[in-house]
């Protein structure tokens, strides 16, 4: 099970592994009872556990970042009853985290998620599929420029010689009006006096 198929759903408890999206909602399997359901996007929101961050004194880290650290601490994890507990147990494993935005709900819901993902064998590890694909995609690029290199030379002076063609035919559009428009003033003036 990869990390970046977990997700979180509003108003439903624990996480779900994302088995498929639809237009209207995902169908997503429990980690607990590992039940399978579907989830209508009308009344839940999803959230990537890769997309979630904690507020840190500094910059937002990422929520694997956190459970990283949480890996590896030796020590066991807290009562998620005692909020004081829960909060020297953060401050031990990550003491970055501003604890003035990040409510002791959210360290308990860290806590229990992290069991969650420890008793399903998930790999806290994000994914990076991004740059591999950016890689990819600028190397093919160069090979199409290449093949073009003869034809290209004839492409531009197509284009040139239709840059040339349709300047000429405005020009000629622009003289036909203004030598309409000269002509037609006239007749306009003549139509207003005889309406005097």
């Amino acid at each position: 099970m990869e990390y970046s198929k977990i997700v979180s759903v509003t108003g439903l408890p624990g996480l779900f592994e994302l088995i498929n999206t639809k237009s209207d909602g995902a169908i997503v399997r429990s980690l607990d009872d590992k039940t399978t359901r579907f989830a209508s996007s009308r009344i839940h929101n999803f959230s990537h556990l890769e997309t979630i961050e904690v507020y840190t004194v500094s910059d937002n880290v990422n929520l694997a970042e956190v459970f990283q650290a949480m890996e590896k601490n030796s020590g066991s994890l807290p009562d998620t009853k005692d909020n004081n507990e829960i909060r020297k147990y953060f401050e031990k494993v990550y003491g970055d985290i501003d604890f003035e935005r990040v409510y002791s709900s959210d360290l308990k819901k860290m806590i229990k998620w992290f069991e969650v993902l420890k008793k399903n064998n998930v790999e806290i590890k994000l994914s990076e599929p991004e740059p591999e694909e950016e890689e990819g995609e600028v190397q093919p690029e160069p090979v199409k420029e290449e093949k073009k290199g003869s034809s290209g030379a004839t492409e531009k002076k197509a284009a040139k010689k239709s840059e040339k063609a349709s300047s000429e035919k405005t020009k000629e559009t622009t003289e036909k009006k203004s030598s309409s428009s000269k002509t037609a003033k006239p007749a306009k003036k003549a139509a207003k006096k005889k309406g005097k």
